[in-house]
C-alpha cells in the first residue's frame, strides 16, 4: 500500500494499519456504506475516521460546514471518541474542527456548534433528534457526506436504535449520497444486524470483518475446598483474598460487578482487606455524581489508579490502555456482555485480554466453562430489533412537525425504507398522523391532544410554541423502573418495592414482604395497598439488580455444557467434584434428553424443583403456566421461586408430578393462552404503557425545574390506558403495550421453544430426600427475601450443617 497522509500519520504514532483498516478506507474513499466488525480496542475508530479525512483531504479545499457525524450510546464514550478524532484531525487537517454534542453539553457551547458547524461532530441519539427539531436544520446538515454509529450492538434492540434508524433514513432524504457506516464489537447475526441499520439499501453495503480475532484468556477463580452445598454469593466474598492478590500483582484492573449494591459491597470489604489502598482504588457506577464518574476515567486514563469496581457503566466508552486485566463477580449473563468486559484489558492492537471468572456460587463454575468454549467458538447473542414502535414513531413524527413541518406522503415513503416501519400499513401511518392532528378517535373532542395541523401547503405542522417546547424537552425519552410505596389500607408504611414485580400480581395474591405475608388489595396510583395474610400461598419479590436473565444464546451453552459434564476434564470439573457426587447420590445429572425434576420435603413443606437451565425471566413465565395447570388437576396453593437454573413450586401439600407426567403438562400446546391466564397481562401492559405514554406525548413528564411527580404521571397514563382498553382497543398505543409486554418483557417466543424443547426430552422425576446440590441456590435465594434476627449467613449455615449430617450419615 503506497504512503498516504493517513499511513504517514499511523507511522509518526509508531503504529502499522491493519488490513481491516486499510480495507476500510478503501471501501469508504470509492463512496461505500458498510458495517464494520473488529474487536474491542483493535483500532476501529480511526479506521472510519482515517477514510473520513482521507476523502476530505483529497479535496483542493475541505468543504464548509458539517461533513461527518458519529453517533454514541454513551456519553462517556462520546467525549472518548471526540478526543481521539480531534487528534489525529489536528495532526493532519489543522483548521478543522471535532465538536462534541450531548446532554451535558453547556448551552454557550450548543449555541456555538449550531451557528459555526464543525467539520465533525460526535454526539447521540437524542442530541441528534433536538438537532432534527430546528427550524431550518435541512441547511445545517446539508453539506452531511456520512454518519457513523459507533457501538451499533448496544443500540440494536432499544428503542433508542428505531430513533437511529429513522434519522439515518431522513439525513438520506436531505443527502442523497450520505455514506452510514456502523461499527460493532460483540455481536451475533451480522446479516440481520446490517440489515436494521441499512434498511433497505443493506444489500448495497459491505461488510468488513477483521481477520485477527482477539484473544481473550478466560481464567476461572476456583476455592481452594467446595462445599457439597453451594449458594448464590457464599463463595464470592471467600475468594476474596484471591482477588486482593490479582490486583496486587498488577499496575491496574478493573472488577466488574453485575449490580450497584454489588459494587458498593465489594468496594468497601477491599478497603477494609487492604486499607493502605486508600486513595488507588476507586468505585464507578451510573448512580455516581457525574463529576466523580470523569474524575475516575481520567484517573484510570492517567494510570493513576491501581483498581475500579465498577458496573456495566464501564462495559464500553472509555479507552484506557494501562488496565492489566479484568475480574468479573459472578455470572454476566450473556457472551457478548462477558467479551464487552474482557476486552477493557489489552485494549490496543494485538493486545491480549485477559478476565478472571470469579463464580459466586458453584453452578456458575459450568457457566464458566461454557462461556470459554463461546469465546473459543465466537459465539456471540443476536439482538432483537423491535418492529413498528409507534410511540417513538410519533415522537419523531412530532419532531419534524415542531420543525419546518413534514409532507405526509413524502415522509411515508421515507420512514418505509427502514427495517423497524418497512411493513408500515396506510392505515397505520393514517392512524398516526390521526393521533397528532385530531388526538385519536377517542380524544377527538379535547384540544389539548390536537397537537398539530395540516397547513394549505399540505404539511403536517407545530404552529403552538408552548406544545413544541414540550416536545423537545421530552424528545428521546426512556422512562425508568419505579419504586412503589407499600401501605397497609388500614394505614401505616411499611416500604418501597420495584413496580415491575408488583405489576405481575393480580388482586387477592399474596407476596412476602418485609418478614410479613401480604395480600395485595390494589395498586393505587404509586401506592401499594396490602392486608396482612395467613396464607402460605405467597410470592417472592425479585429486585431489579437481580433479574437480569441469562441470554438464550448463554443458556443454550450452559446446557450443552451440563449434558457433556461426564466426558469433562479441567480444573472447573475438579473443583465441582463434591457437589457432582452429592448431586449424582441423591438424584442425576441430566444428559441432553432428560428434563429433572426434583420433589423433596422439608419444614417448610413440600418442594418441588424443575431444571429447564433458560434464564430467570423464561422459568418466572414457565412457572406461572406449571402452577396454573396443576391447580386445574386439583386445587393447590404455591409459593415459586426463579433462578437462571430452574424455579421451585412450594406447596403445604404433596405436589402432584405424577398426575404433571401423565398429563402432559409441558405440552407447548395451548402455552399463550395459559401465560395469558397464569400471568397478569393486563398489569403489566398498564404499566409498560406508561413509558409509551411518555414517549408518544400523550403524557408530559414536566419541566426541569418542575417535574411531575411520578405518582401523577402514572396515574394520567393509567386512565388513558383504562379508556383505550374500554372504548378503542384497536388503539395502536395501547396495543403495543400488550405486544411489548409478550415480546419484550415474558420473552414469548423463547418461552414456546422452551416448551417445544422439553417436550422432547424424557423427565427424570427424582424423589429426593433432601435438597441437593443443583436445588439449594433456589431455596437459599428465596431465604434472602426474609427477614429474620438471625444473619442469612447464620441461617443458611444452620440449614447446610443439618443437611450435611443427614446426608453424610
Amino acid at each position: 500500500m503506497k504512503t498516504t497522509p493517513i499511513t504517514a500519520w499511523f507511522t509518526t504514532q509508531g503504529w502499522q494499519p491493519q488490513s481491516f483498516q486499510k480495507e476500510t478506507w478503501q471501501h469508504y474513499t470509492a463512496g461505500k456504506s458498510g458495517l464494520l466488525n473488529a474487536a474491542t480496542g483493535s483500532g476501529k475508530t480511526y479506521a472510519l475516521w482515517g477514510g473520513i479525512l482521507a476523502e476530505a483531504l483529497a479535496y483542493k479545499k475541505i468543504p464548509s460546514g458539517l461533513n461527518a457525524l458519529w453517533i454514541t450510546p454513551l456519553r462517556a464514550l462520546a467525549v472518548e471518541i471526540q478526543k481521539s478524532t480531534q487528534k489525529m484531525t489536528s495532526d493532519l487537517m489543522p483548521e478543522a474542527q471535532v465538536g462534541l454534542r450531548t446532554g451535558d453539553t453547556p448551552t454557550n457551547e450548543r449555541t456555538r456548534l449550531k451557528k459555526k458547524p464543525p467539520f465533525g461532530l460526535v454526539t447521540t441519539p437524542e442530541s441528534l433528534h433536538l438537532l432534527l427539531s430546528a427550524k431550518a436544520h435541512d441547511r445545517y446538515f446539508k453539506n452531511l457526506k456520512v454518519i457513523v454509529v459507533d457501538e451499533w450492538h448496544e443500540l440494536i434492540g432499544s428503542k433508542r436504535g428505531v430513533q437511529i434508524e429513522l434519522a439515518i433514513a431522513y439525513l438520506k432524504s436531505i443527502c442523497p449520497e450520505l455514506k452510514v457506516w456502523g461499527i460493532s464489537a460483540t455481536i451475533g447475526n451480522l446479516p440481520l444486524a446490517r440489515e436494521i441499520l441499512f434498511g433497505k439499501f443493506a444489500p448495497q453495503t459491505v461488510l468488513v470483518q477483521s481477520l485477527s480475532k482477539k484473544k481473550i484468556n478466560v481464567k476461572a477463580l476456583l476455592p481452594k475446598k467446595m462445599e457439597r452445598f453451594p449458594w448464590r454469593g457464599h463463595i464470592g466474598l471467600h475468594l476474596l483474598p484471591e482477588v486482593i492478590r490479582l490486583v496486587k500483582k498488577k499496575q491496574s484492573t478493573l472488577l466488574f460487578t453485575n449490580t450497584r449494591a454489588q459494587c458498593e459491597i465489594w468496594f468497601q470489604k477491599i478497603l477494609e482487606t487492604a486499607p493502605e489502598w486508600a486513595g488507588q482504588i476507586a468505585m464507578h457506577h451510573g448512580s455516581m455524581d457525574k463529576k466523580i464518574r470523569l474524575w475516575v476515567e481520567e484517573a484510570l486514563r492517567n494510570n493513576e489508579l491501581k483498581l475500579v469496581v465498577c458496573t456495566s457503566s464501564l462495559d464500553l466508552g472509555v479507552d484506557f490502555s494501562p488496565v492489566e486485566n479484568c475480574i468479573q463477580i459472578g455470572s454476566p449473563k450473556g457472551v457478548g456482555r462477558f467479551l464487552q468486559r474482557a476486552g477493557r484489558s489489552g485494549h490496543q492492537p494485538g493486545a491480549i485480554s485477559t478476565i478472571y471468572f470469579l463464580p459466586t456460587h458453584a453452578m456458575e463454575l459450568i457457566e464458566a466453562m461454557a462461556l470459554q468454549k463461546a469465546i473459543k467458538k465466537q459465539l456471540i447473542e443476536d439482538r432483537i430489533p423491535y418492529i413498528k414502535t409507534v410511540d417513538v414513531a410519533i415522537q419523531f413524527l412530532m419532531t419534524l412537525a415542531i420543525a419546518d413541518g413534514f409532507d405526509p406522503d413524502t415522509l411515508l415513503k421515507i420512514i418505509r425504507q427502514t427495517f423497524c416501519y418497512q411493513d408500515l400499513s396506510n392505515e397505520e401511518w393514517q392512524w398516526m398522523l390521526n393521533f397528532l392532528i385530531q388526538g385519536s378517535q377517542s380524544l377527538e373532542a379535547y384540544d389539548e391532544y390536537k397537537k398539530a395541523l395540516l397547513n394549505e401547503e399540505g404539511k403536517i405542522i407545530v404552529t403552538n410554541k408552548r406544545v413544541a417546547m414540550r416536545h423537545r424537552m421530552s424528545i428521546g425519552t426512556i422512562v425508568s423502573d419505579t419504586n412503589l410505596r407499600v401501605k397497609y389500607f388500614s394505614g401505616g408504611y411499611i416500604g418501597t418495592i420495584e413496580e415491575w414485580f408488583i405489576s405481575k400480581l393480580k388482586p387477592g395474591d399474596v407476596f412476602t414482604f418485609a418478614g410479613r405475608n401480604l395480600e395485595l388489595v390494589r395498586v393505587q396510583q404509586m401506592d401499594v395497598l396490602v392486608r396482612k395474610s395467613k396464607s402460605k400461598k405467597t410470592k417472592v419479590p425479585s429486585w431489579m439488580g437481580g433479574r437480569m436473565s441469562l441470554s438464550a444464546h448463554l443458556s443454550d451453552l450452559l446446557r450443552q455444557t451440563l449434558y457433556q459434564l461426564i466426558h469433562e476434564d479441567s480444573a472447573e470439573i475438579k473443583a465441582l467434584k463434591p457437589v457432582l457426587k452429592q448431586q449424582q447420590l441423591e438424584s442425576i445429572i441430566p444428559t441432553d434428553n432428560q428434563f429433572l425434576i426434583e420433589t423433596f420435603a422439608t419444614k417448610e413443606g413440600y418442594h418441588a424443583i424443575f431444571y429447564p437451565f433458560e434464564g430467570r425471566a423464561v422459568h418466572e413465565a414457565i412457572a406461572g403456566i406449571i402452577a396454573y395447570r396443576l391447580s386445574l388437576l386439583s386445587p393447590t396453593t404455591f409459593t415459586m421461586a426463579f433462578n437462571d437454573y430452574g424455579f421451585e413450586l412450594l406447596s403445604d401439600q404433596p405436589i402432584d408430578i405424577q398426575g404433571l407426567i401423565d398429563n402432559d403438562l409441558f405440552t407447548a400446546d395451548g402455552v399463550v393462552d395459559d401465560l395469558k391466564t397464569s400471568v397478569n397481562i393486563s398489569e403489566m401492559a398498564r404499566r409498560k404503557f406508561r413509558d409509551i405514554a411518555v414517549i408518544s406525548g400523550l403524557v408530559f413528564q414536566g419541566y426541569p425545574d418542575k417535574p411531575i411527580k411520578s405518582k401523577h404521571l402514572q396515574s394520567g397514563a393509567q386512565l388513558f390506558y383504562e379508556v383505550f382498553k374500554d372504548y378503542e382497543p384497536d388503539n395502536l398505543l395501547y396495543q403495543q403495550a400488550l405486544l411489548e409486554s409478550y415480546d419484550h418483557e415474558l420473552e414469548q417466543g423463547r418461552l414456546i421453544q422452551a416448551f417445544e424443547r422439553i417436550e422432547q426430552q424424557n423427565i427424570h422425576w427424582a424423589n429426593c430426600n433432601y435438597p441437593t446440590p443443583f436445588s439449594f441456590p433456589l431455596i437459599t435465594d428465596r431465604l434472602r427475601e426474609k427477614i429474620s434476627s438471625e444473619t442469612l449467613e447464620n441461617r443458611i449455615r444452620k440449614m447446610y450443617l443439618q443437611i450435611e449430617k443427614a446426608t453424610s450419615e
